[in-house]
């Protein structure tokens, strides 16, 4: 493999990313006392940051490889969403086709940490289901966007926010369908199977052991290839796609399915790391169609993100190097 040329086809295509967006907040402060007025820390705010979060490092993971990439998400109509459009911009992902809603918040989640330890999370969201005029906006949007950019592949990235409805999920699929535009979704459990059809389909172990219901320990190739036929029965889509956490991950494409396990890693942060699993792949399986190499590709980009605190973007050059050395 040519993985110079890999990613410069990188490049060339056109990727959609759908889901729920969100603005990541850090306040990093000091520790010194504890408060005179209830026994909790003080922490003395040093320093303000404000990242991607959710659906968009997905975007900023595609992004980051080169690829064209468009946010399609609602954001509500306040200064948070202001602040993660300016963001999604300055790390050229392209927010025309973000939709804008007077009935929900944008969601931000403010982290509050002293010497490397998160103290406390603050969320501001609303978690449920868009209403009707929200989806048709959304999917208004989706349409435009298919008939002017005519993508490669369209990411579902769900964090149970409220964007990805059962009525979205549905009618972006049939649409993607209908136009030969490839699927990968990044599911939860709340609409866990209301993605059928897709064509890449990339829950955690976790999330597919829960949907399933299943409660056995015992993971081995045999128990992952029953999984994979469950989850066809009722899904009806061409690929799994399963990270296996310390494990690595597992894929299956009709008889073609392999366990890849995990290169050794001093791993800082486990956080974000799915979502550069689903970005690569998509990119990789659209430009090369081979499902083991995007397991294989996904599975070092996993590890890589892991070795960084915080949710960060995979670095290409790096990426190109581990390549070249673990599948060269």
């Amino acid at each position: 493999m040519d993985f110079e040329k890999l990613f410069q086809d990188f490049t060339q295509l056109k990727v959609a990313v759908v889901g729920d967006v969100m603005l990541d907040t850090y306040w990093w402060g000091n520790v010194d006392r504890i408060s005179p007025e209830a026994p909790v820390p003080v922490v003395a705010v040093t320093k303000k940051e404000q990242r991607i979060g959710g659906a968009g490092n997905v975007a900023l993971n595609i992004a980051s490889l080169g690829a064209t990439v468009h946010m399609l998400s609602v954001l509500g109509k306040d200064e948070d969403g202001e602040q993660l459009t300016g963001l999604l911009l300055q790390n050229n992902i392209n927010t025309k086709y973000l939709v804008q809603s007077e009935q929900r918040i944008t969601t931000n989640k403010i982290r509050i940490i002293s010497r490397n330890q998160h103290m406390m999370r603050l969320d501001a969201e609303m978690a449920n289901d868009m209403a009707a005029d929200d989806d048709d906006r959304l999917l208004y949007a989706f349409e435009n966007y298919i008939k002017a950019e005519n993508p490669n592949i369209v990411i579902l990235e769900d964090y149970n926010k409220g964007v990805l409805t059962e009525n979205v999920i549905k009618r972006i699929i049939t649409l993607c369908k209908k136009h030969q535009i490839l699927t990968a979704v990044d599911p939860k459990r709340k609409n866990f199977f209301a993605y059928e059809g897709v064509d890449i389909f990339k829950p955690n172990l976790k999330e597919v052991k829960d949907g399933l219901n299943l409660i056995r320990d015992e993971i081995n190739i045999s128990v992952l290839k029953d999984m994979h036929l469950l989850l066809q029965e009722k899904l009806k889509h061409r690929i799994s796609l399963i990270t296996l956490s310390e494990k690595g991950v597992f894929y299956q494409q009709e008889g073609d399915a392999s366990i890849i396990p995990t290169h050794i890693r001093s791993v800082a942060d486990v956080s974000g790391a799915g979502d550069t699993v689903i970005a690569v792949a998509a990119l990789v399986f659209a430009a090369t169609a081979d499902a083991k190499l995007m397991a294989e590709m996904a599975n070092i980009a996993g590890g890589l993100v892991c070795e960084e605190v915080g949710t960060v973007a995979i670095n290409k050059q790096l990426l190109i190097e581990e390549c070249k050395k673990l599948l060269g």
